[in-house]
């Protein structure tokens, strides 16, 4: 015989995590209905009334229920589809809940990946987002490559979503003569930087600069470096508007390969510290960005928050209406003097490693990346950690034993995304590359459950207004309920991503469901730890939302009568328990 039992505690609250900002909620409700099937549903609701009346809590209990007590069985509708890609939904149903990757992938695509086969091949092995590196390539190139993953993600399901990474004004080398074609630099060749333009072929061992005062800042003695140091010169000459340098550390250079120069052991800063964080082609790039819906825009050399702000502004000014956001990338020391104002003002963050490592001490870059990665985590933003995982990879199959160490470290700290850059653009191997991300991901985040070592990073509480505060404390308690219970996934119905991306920051131990009825939202999810993102239409209320869930997941394999779930939602602050009927 159906029954139910409340119970009521006003002079008690919830034993939620302890944070500098935490108010106790001044009751909540406890609810258990024991129905006659395999549904078994508790909800812990905050608020600051007085406990609900039992009368009006009672009734909700058959909102998951038939009319003869049996479990509903919602039909999955056209009205009411739910989009998932085919990889995650084979995963769930062959390996379960466990089995699914926490951190997130991103490729960056070039001339090795740009087909549509290549970039169906790079979905299926785990791509989240796809990465458009402005340096190179014209903007119809880009255009086929966006239109390639939009038709990608609407024939297989897949939520993979677009970041578009600007060039920036830092000096860059040109192009190296013919289509983008690399070439290599030997110990004890001679080299000409000019600042010159050539119409026709140019002479060898010659490369143009982005910078017109390149030859008179540059000094006879000063050390040149290409792409955060990959290759190292000694400039030996100045004649005019050439350069010479000697190469000193031999390697490979790429097109519009950054560079940077230091006299006496210190970084000249002084010109690039002239040039504005977005340049002239920048906004133009981030004009065709807008057109083509990308969902990231990530913002080379950011030194403050202003710029981040201002692209903001001009985002929502210029993209009508869409949310496009915007990651700031970590590469230099005005960065790192400015960090928490720019990733409070930033959408997530880029630990651009290659770049930061050439202006910054080398032994001070895993620090300063352990840094960048806390300080999103407290602020919960995004955080990309980007340059030379499997640089070796571009040439052969099998990364170094000490790649592989540097991306488990990077697991390890709780990133939410891997980047592959060349390996993945031009490289000989980018699904290998792809495959050794996923692979080592996997393994270390199995390793980091068996040892149950649970999130321990305290967070600060972030929101400012009283439900803001609340919503953080739901999340927190939610995930810590989610490991103590050992619960299957924590589902999260949002309309904006910022529910799902609280639980996130908590790290649980469980998968997170992310709902939404937004197919670009779902997109954006795709970058954050965690989170598996869905598109499915909902309502306001959550027990119908649960039962369509219920019956869309069941009728797919993806779910099973008997899984233990929390559930919230930014509709109701409410925390709901329950096993699948």
């Amino acid at each position: 015989m159906s029954h139910s039992i409340q119970l009521s505690t006003p002079s008690r609250t919830l034993n939620l995590p302890h944070s500098p900002l935490h108010r106790p909620l001044s009751s909540f409700s406890f609810r258990q209905f024991p129905l006659p099937s395999t549904l078994k549903y508790t909800s812990l609701r905050a608020s600051s009334s007085p406990s609900p009346d039992s009368s009006s809590s009672i009734s909700t209990s058959s909102l998951l229920h038939s009319p003869n007590g049996s479990p509903a069985e919602e039909k999955p509708s056209s009205s009411s589809p739910i989009d998932v890609d085919t990889v995650t939904e084979s995963e769930l149903k062959e390996n379960g809940f466990r089995s699914t990757r926490r951190t997130k992938l991103i490729c960056t695509i070039g001339p090795a990946t740009c087909g549509f086969d290549q970039l169906s091949a790079l979905a299926e092995g785990g791509m989240n987002v796809a990465r458009l590196n402005m340096c190179h390539g014209t903007r119809d190139w880009h255009r086929d490559v966006i239109r390639s993953v939009r038709r990608l993600n609407e024939e297989k399901g897949f939520a993979v979503a677009i970041m578009m990474d600007t060039e920036g004004s830092e000096i860059h080398m040109g192009n190296l003569g013919g289509d983008d074609a690399s070439a290599k630099a030997e110990d004890g060749e001679v080299w000409t930087f000019t600042v010159r333009a050539f119409d026709a072929s140019r002479p060898q061992r010659t490369i143009s600069v982005s910078y017109d005062g390149f030859a008179e800042d540059v000094r006879v003695g000063d050390e040149l470096l290409v792409d955060g140091g990959m290759v190292r010169f000694d400039v030996i000459e100045k004649i005019g508007p050439d350069v010479k340098c000697l190469c000193t550390d031999p390697g490979l250079l790429l097109p519009r390969a950054n560079l940077t120069f230091w006299r006496d052991g210190s970084l000249v800063r002084e010109r690039n510290a002239m040039l504005p964080t977005i340049s002239s082609k920048d906004w133009l790039d981030i004009d065709f960005g807008i057109a083509e819906g990308v969902d990231f825009i990530a913002v080379s050399f950011v030194k403050s928050a202003e710029v981040i702000n201002h692209l903001k502004s001009y985002l929502a000014a210029h993209s009508g209406g869409e949310d496009i956001g915007v990651i700031a990338k970590i590469e230099s020391i005005d960065s790192l003097t400015n960090l928490e104002e720019i990733i409070l003002a930033s959408d997530g963050a880029m630990v651009a490693r290659g770049d930061l490592g050439a202006q910054i001490p080398l032994e001070q870059v895993p620090a300063a990346q352990q840094r960048i990665v806390k300080v999103c985590r407290e602020l919960n933003k995004p955080v990309i950690v980007a340059s030379q995982l499997l640089e070796s990879m571009i040439e052969y199959p099998t990364p170094t034993r000490a790649e592989v160490a540097d991306v488990s470290e990077a697991v390890r700290q709780r990133s939410d995304a891997l980047m592959l850059s060349g390996e993945s653009a031009m490289g000989q191997f980018p699904d290998k590359a792809l495959t050794v991300l996923r692979s080592v991901s996997l393994r270390i985040e199995r390793w980091w459950r068996e040892e149950k070592r649970y999130e321990g990073t305290p967070l600060q509480a972030i929101g400012s207004a009283s439900s803001d505060r609340i919503s953080e404390e739901i999340c927190n308690s939610a995930s810590k309920m989610a490991n103590n219970l050992g619960v299957d996934a924590v589902f999260v119905y949002t309309k904006n991503g910022h529910m799902a991306s609280l639980v996130s920051r908590c790290r649980p131990d469980c998968p997170i469901f992310a709902f939404t009825n937004t197919t670009s939202v779902r997109r954006r999810l795709n970058l954050q730890w965690g989170l598996i993102p869905f598109r499915l239409s909902f309502s306001e209320d959550m027990e119908s939302n649960l039962n369509k869930t219920f019956s869309l997941l069941k009728s797919r394999g993806m779910i099973k009568s008997g899984d233990l779930v929390i559930a919230v939602s930014d509709m109701l602050q409410s925390i709901q328990v329950m096993n699948v009927p």
